[in-house]
């Protein structure tokens, strides 16, 4: 069946001026132009349409989703299963997140204490959630599925203290090697093996078994990946290479 753009806009619930966005940007171009010079949608760009606002409805930026539907490597399928999981995921976040404040609510009416491990649940998924959003499809190809749902599996097992010293460890390693780059600190020095320990002492909490190849590969994939090396250098350029020196050489020495 075709559509014109006012009826594809119609039936996907988007503006003829998305349609029209889409079209320029070379990320959803019409089957053809008719002889009256309306553009044209076949069947094929209904389902492209479709994978279009999967994508973002999970937030990601349009000039990433045409990279990743013109990636030779695409797979419609795999990608309608990837965005199936991660809406799942947010469904089942939510649930957590309600049945915790509900829980909350309840235990401020009762006078009854809500056990410390119940309070975070939600808060925890959230973290989980994020980070699989941001780097989960990397560090799948990369380490297997099966590492990536050990490491979610394994904060969530976390105590509450343990949680909340994790965050702060975090923080702590982004404020050192901010303050490591400005000195012009070596990254092989004191200070870069203070940092590549407390780097290895923060992956230990998502990680079931600490190994070193594994710690190297992932600062390498910090400057070599376009999102971590913006995380990492947000504040401070250099920050995420200076990790990467500091770890290399700590684990070499």
């Amino acid at each position: 069946m075709e559509y014109t753009i006012l009826k594809l806009a119609d039936l996907a619930g988007v503006s003829t001026r998305t349609l029209r966005y889409y079209d320029e940007i070379g990320l959803l171009k019409p089957s053809r132009i008719n002889s009256s010079g309306y553009r044209i949608y076949s069947e094929n760009e209904v389902n492209l349409l479709q994978q279009i606002l999967c994508y973002r409805e999970i937030g990601i930026e349009l000039s990433e989703i045409k990279k990743i539907m013109l990636d030779e490597d695409y797979d419609v399928l795999t990608a309608l299963k990837d965005h199936l999981g991660i809406m799942e995921g947010r469904q089942a976040l939510l649930k957590q997140q309600i049945k915790t404040i509900k829980k909350t609510i309840n235990s401020l009416e009762t006078n009854i204490p809500m056990p410390d491990s119940e309070k975070f649940e939600g808060f925890r998924q959230q973290f989980i959630e994020e980070n699989e959003r941001r780097y989960g499809k990397e560090a799948r190809r990369k380490y297997g599925s099966e590492a990536a749902e050990t490491s979610s599996a394994k904060i969530m097992s976390l105590s509450p203290q343990d949680y909340k010293k994790m965050q702060k460890l975090e923080s702590e390693i982004l404020s050192s090697l901010e303050k490591a780059v400005l000195a012009g600190e070596d990254p092989k020095g004191p200070e870069g093996v203070r940092i590549a320990k407390m780097h290895k002492e923060w992956l230990s909490f998502s990680w079931l078994v600490y190994i070193k190849e594994a710690h190297s590969g992932v600062v390498q994939m910090y400057t070599e990946d376009e999102r971590f090396l913006k995380y990492y250098d947000r504040n401070v350029k250099g920050c995420a290479a200076f990790l990467r020196e500091a770890v290399l050489s700590w684990l070499a020495g």
